[in-house]
């Protein structure tokens, strides 16, 4: 990560109560760039709990989330950024399914899943997003700031999306790489983790639905208010010089 190609980063590594020897590899070679902050949790929470942390701690401008497996390529930082650095975005998805990044050929029944909670949480959300479930989110760290997050495990990918719809910023998705780990590799997520992606679609998309409507109507009304008081003051300027 530090060697992807941005001007400035930093990372906030949060080790979610690891016992594998992780905590002593950070304390010592890259962990101890001062670039590098990291953040130990006493036992583990989830990717959820992990998330919350490391937004929480996150200084920077923008936020983006690395999953530390590196099934996510680091050198594409610059592709997710790019719509946030032109202004037109506020929050960023990089999708395995959009096409035009290479990915490693893993779990039929895997994709599946993903292109059904995609869908799920489309229907809910109103986005037209092709992967909901991505670990590449990148945000504007004012839009993190807004959002009150729950959920502990990998329903936080659910939940992320839905309440980001429900402020009605703007969303952009551009394509990805993915080099995707087996079960034997150490990948672990399973049945459980969709049966509560259903269940956090659900329990998150409706209110952020309701949300969406809101913030519309609100942008609409004001809209029509700036229209009637546009045409109010070309009147009075007409009046005026007509008057003169």
């Amino acid at each position: 990560m530090l060697r992807s190609p941005v001007e400035s980063i930093e990372v906030v590594v949060v080790d979610d109560g690891s016992t594998d020897g992780t905590r002593d590899l950070l304390t010592r070679g890259p962990a101890l760039d001062p670039r590098v902050r990291v953040v130990l949790h006493a036992q583990n929470g989830g990717k959820g709990a992990a998330l919350r942390t490391g937004f929480q701690e996150a200084r920077g401008r923008f936020v983006l989330i690395q999953d530390a497996d590196l099934e996510y390529d680091p050198n594409e930082y610059p592709k997710l950024l790019q719509p946030l650095l032109e202004d037109r975005a506020d929050v960023v998805f990089g999708s395995r399914f959009a096409g035009g990044g290479s990915h490693r050929v893993l779990y039929y029944w895997h994709s599946v899943a993903n292109h059904m909670l995609t869908t799920l949480s489309n229907m809910l959300t109103d986005l037209n997003l092709t992967d909901m479930e991505t670990c590449y989110k990148v945000f504007r760290r004012e839009v993190l700031q807004q959002l009150t997050l729950e959920e502990n495990r990998f329903g936080i990918e659910p939940e992320l999306t839905a309440k980001v719809a429900g402020l009605g910023v703007r969303v952009y998705e551009v394509p990805i790489s993915y080099h995707g780990r087996t079960y034997a590799e150490g990948k672990k997520i399973g049945l459980k983790d969709a049966f509560r992606a259903v269940y956090c679609i659900v329990r998150y998309g409706v209110p952020a639905r309701i949300s969406a409507a809101e913030v519309a109507r609100s942008q609409a009304a004001a809209a029509r208010d700036a229209e009637r008081d546009d045409a109010r003051s070309t009147a009075e300027r007409a009046e005026a010089a007509r008057r003169n």
